[in-house]
């Protein structure tokens, strides 16, 4: 018991140091950039409110979210804060301005976390059905992948496109190029991503793993992911060049061997450095190459942030 108490203190130690760093570097750059003082009257629509005729697909920061349908993940108070990583439902993560969603699935068809599972997929397909009808000019990343070490969901693409064919924007590389009002009346990129099934073909109603990538690392070390974020991201061509979206994750992850597992707390030493993230893009170089930005327990500054960017974007501010 010892020992254990004190690699904790050490470990605690390390972590108290990497968010001092990022103190330090809020405190010398500070986190103001272009937009950041733009707040959308209307989250629900704040696509439609930048004018759909001017935003083109490459110039928005699409906030998202990590482990999006976790809000009823297993148990509550028991099991749940192990895997929870969104106290919203779906509908209402969109309705805040969430505009990527981050689904992942068990052979079941049920949203799950690892081993935790929660509603059923219908729960998210209804949300995500239900403000499509509610808005008429947001438009969707909806990235549904099966879970780490669970086979495939039978015949899950079919099911998909029953449930929202109509919406589905199909995999078109101009499509990065296009404005908003060009792409309408579809509303959603699906990117599905399979482990055992066949991949979504070139030109079909489903985007495949090759259009949203990303870099993630497992840590629980606020410094660490921030420097790693950045740097991966450098090494991404312009968002003006690139066709697939490239996703950079504000969030920590639980690592076993501390004494501290519970997601929130964990990914709180950086849930609160999305707007420093952005002000150091601009610092070093390589805001124009960030594009989905997501993160846990969305809420409404950390959606301001992002349409703060993409508004001055479109004005030709950054």
């Amino acid at each position: 018991m010892g020992a254990l108490l004190s690699t904790h203190v050490q470990r605690q130690n390390l972590i108290d140091k990497e968010i001092n760093t990022l103190q330090e570097i809020e405190e010398s750059s500070g986190c103001s950039f272009p937009g950041s003082d733009h707040h959308p009257t209307d989250r629900k629509n704040w696509i439609s409110g930048l004018n759909p005729e001017k935003v083109h697909l490459n110039q928005i920061v699409w906030p998202g979210t990590h482990n999006s349908g976790t809000n009823q993940i297993g148990v509550e108070i028991v099991t749940r804060p192990f895997g929870e990583c969104q106290s919203l439902s779906i509908y209402e993560q969109l309705v805040l301005g969430t505009r990527l969603l981050d689904i992942r699935v068990n052979e079941n068809q049920e949203v799950c976390h690892g081993i935790l599972v929660t509603y059923n997929i219908d729960v998210v397909i209804h949300d995500v059905r239900r403000f499509i009808s509610e808005t008429e000019s947001e438009i969707i990343i909806l990235e549904v992948r099966t879970e780490f070490g669970h086979p495939d969901p039978p015949e899950f693409e079919k099911y998909l496109e029953q449930q929202l064919g109509e919406y589905l924007i199909h995999q078109d590389d101009k499509v990065f190029d296009k404005t908003v009002a060009e792409i309408l009346p579809k509303r959603i990129i699906c990117i599905w991503k399979p482990r055992n099934s066949d991949l979504p073909t070139p030109g079909g109603a489903f985007w495949s793993l090759d259009y949203l990538q990303d870099n993630w690392i497992d840590t629980d070390l606020p410094a660490t992911k921030f420097e790693s974020n950045l740097k991966y991201l450098s090494q991404q061509p312009p968002m003006s060049s690139r066709k697939y979206f490239y996703r950079v994750e504000n969030t920590l992850t639980p690592q076993t061997d501390s004494l501290v597992v519970h997601v929130k707390p964990v990914t709180n030493r950086i849930r609160w450095c999305a707007r420093l993230f952005i002000a150091q893009c601009f610092f070093r170089n390589i805001a124009d190459r960030l594009q989905v930005f997501s993160t846990d327990f969305i809420d409404e500054d950390f959606v301001d942030a992002c349409v703060g960017l993409t508004w001055a974007r479109i004005e030709g501010e950054a």
